[in-house]
């Protein structure tokens, strides 16, 4: 059990990183890291599909648009998570967009007639309050020079978990048909796809950016993307799914950890406040979902 744990501390350290890279790339815009950041770890799944000759053709028609779908609102995940961090603090967007099972949840109850038990509705009514919170405590950065924007990066966090909880209902479906690496291989390879093709709309270019920004952007690619999320996905043979979605939610401790020490981005208590409260509500809610399951 002890590797078991050191590999999710390896994901959750991982996956940490990644609004630190963002940040610290912040001469390209959002959609362009998103496009390498997706490019890049698609292309190396691609190629090791090819290396050790995996099967990646043996999907239905029906689980090939499901696949489509999964990869588009990935593309949209990206897309506006990267760029809440450059409006709000590093603390706020990575534990709002981390609400994406309170949008699961929600959208079970609306779409697939699931209905909820009390206590996964109060958690989620508590998550909404937290991230409430969360959003009045940084109305007081509204103008400052560091958060430029943080209501709207706020906004975009949570259009973020939106569109990532999609993703994983979708998910859902396909991992009953297909292995961790095919799922994974196929989705960042839409995903990319899409992402490129709304990169060419915004019509930002791809190149011109400082030498360190493109060595983040692969950093991007190989540490949160595919050793943090390959982690998780490997930790899910040994221990209860539960463990390792609550497990994921260490990401907005370390990452705000990581934010305090290297951009000295402090949070108020307030704000803390709502961030615990936002993430016991998500921690309640997973393992209410898990032990009904």
């Amino acid at each position: 059990m002890i590797k078991v744990y050191l590999v999710l501390l390896i994901g959750i350290l991982s996956v940490s990183l990644s609004s630190v890279f963002i940040k610290l790339t912040y001469d390209v815009p959002a959609i362009i890291i998103s496009a390498y950041r997706l490019t890049i770890s698609s292309a190396i799944l691609l190629s090791w599909a090819k290396y050790k000759n995996i099967p990646l053709k043996t999907v239905s028609t029906r689980d090939f648009f499901i696949a489509i779908l999964g990869g588009f609102f990935l593309s949209i995940h990206f897309i506006s998570w990267i760029a809440s961090i450059e409006y709000t603090s590093i603390a706020s967007s990575v534990t709002l967009v981390s609400t994406s099972p309170v949008f699961v949840i929600i959208f079970s109850l609306l779409f697939l007639k699931e209905k909820p038990s009390t206590r996964t509705l109060i958690a989620t009514t508590m998550a909404i309050i937290g991230s409430a919170i969360i959003a009045f405590s940084d109305k007081e950065l509204t103008g400052s020079s560091t958060y430029p924007n943080p209501i709207l990066g706020d906004v975009l966090a949570i259009v973020g978990a939106i569109a990532v909880s999609i993703y994983f209902m979708s998910g859902s479906h396909l991992r009953k048909y297909l292995t961790t690496f095919q799922y994974i291989t196929l989705v960042y390879s839409f995903s990319a796809l899409f992402t490129l093709i709304f990169a060419f709309l915004s019509k930002k270019p791809f190149i011109g950016y400082r030498s360190i920004s493109y060595l983040l952007m692969v950093l991007m690619a190989i540490i949160p993307q595919l050793l943090g999320h390959t982690s998780f996905n490997w930790a899910l043979k040994h221990i209860k799914a539960n463990a390792v979605a609550i497990a994921t939610l260490g990401e907005p401790i370390g990452a705000s950890i990581l934010a305090y020490l290297i951009f000295h981005q402090s949070v108020s208590l307030i704000k803390f406040f709502g961030m615990a409260i936002v993430l016991l509500s998500i921690a309640t809610a997973i393992k209410e979902k898990t032990d009904a399951d």
